[in-house]
C-alpha cells in the first residue's frame, strides 16, 4: 500500500474544517510536523488542551497546552471545548474559540482529535471534512507504538486495542492518506484542506 488518499470521492465542496485522526503511533504528529515545514501554509492549526505529560520535544502552547485534571474539568463545565475526550486515562480536548474565530475569518481549520472527538465534530458540525491518517500496515503500526519506548506494556496493549477499532471506523471517514512516506502524507493532506499544492 503506498501513501496517498484511499478513499473518499472528492467531489464535495471542500468544507473549511477538516478532522485529522487515527490510531496512536500512526505518525499524526510527524506528518502535522512536516506540513508545518513545506509551509507558509494559509491554514488554522487548533492546539489541543490535554491533562498528559509533555513528551521530550514537546512545547506548552504549540504542540498541546498541558494542563491539570482540575483546569480541563473547569473547561468542560465553562463549555470551552469544541469537543473533549478521555484516552488512554488522560484528557483532550478542542479549545472552541480559536477555531470558530479562523472559520468566521475565512481560515482552513485543522484539528488533530481521536475518534470520540471526530464523532462529536460530526455531530455538531456536519459539513466537516474527517481524514483517517493510517498506516501502512497493521504490523508497521505495531512496530512503531512498541518502538516508541515512552509507555508501559499495559499501555501499549490498550492504545493497540483502541487502534483496532479506530481501523475499524475507517467508513466514517471522508478521506483516508496511508502514513507510509511523511512527506507524501503532509502534501495530500495539505490538498485535502486548502487545495492541490504544486509540488516542491
Amino acid at each position: 500500500m503506498s501513501s496517498g488518499i484511499e478513499a473518499g470521492s472528492g467531489s464535495f465542496a471542500r468544507p473549511r474544517l477538516t478532522v485529522l485522526s487515527g490510531p496512536s503511533g500512526v505518525g499524526k504528529s510527524s506528518v502535522l510536523a512536516e506540513l508545518r515545514r513545506q509551509g507558509p501554509v494559509n491554514v488554522h492549526f487548533s492546539v489541543s488542551v490535554t491533562t498528559r505529560k509533555p513528551r521530550p520535544g514537546e512545547v506548552d502552547g504549540r504542540h498541546y497546552h498541558f494542563v491539570d485534571r482540575v483546569e480541563f474539568d473547569r473547561m468542560v463545565v465553562a463549555g470551552e471545548f469544541l469537543e473533549h475526550a478521555e484516552f488512554a486515562g488522560n484528557c483532550y480536548g478542542t479549545p472552541k474559540d480559536p477555531v470558530l474565530r479562523a472559520l468566521e475569518s475565512g481560515l482552513p481549520s485543522l484539528l488533530e482529535i481521536e475518534l470520540q472527538g471526530a464523532r462529536q465534530v460530526r455531530a455538531t458540525m456536519p459539513e466537516a471534512q474527517l481524514v483517517m491518517l493510517a498506516p501502512p500496515s497493521w504490523e508497521h503500526l505495531v512496530e512503531r507504538l512498541v518502538g516508541r519506548g515512552t509507555e508501559d506494556p499495559d499501555v501499549i496493549e490498550r492504545r493497540l486495542e483502541i487502534a483496532r477499532d479506530e481501523m475499524a471506523a475507517e467508513k466514517e471517514f471522508d478521506e483516508v492518506v496511508v502514513n507510509a512516506d511523511v512527506r507524501s502524507a503532509a502534501r495530500d493532506l495539505l490538498n485535502l484542506v486548502v487545495g492541490p499544492q504544486p509540488e516542491i
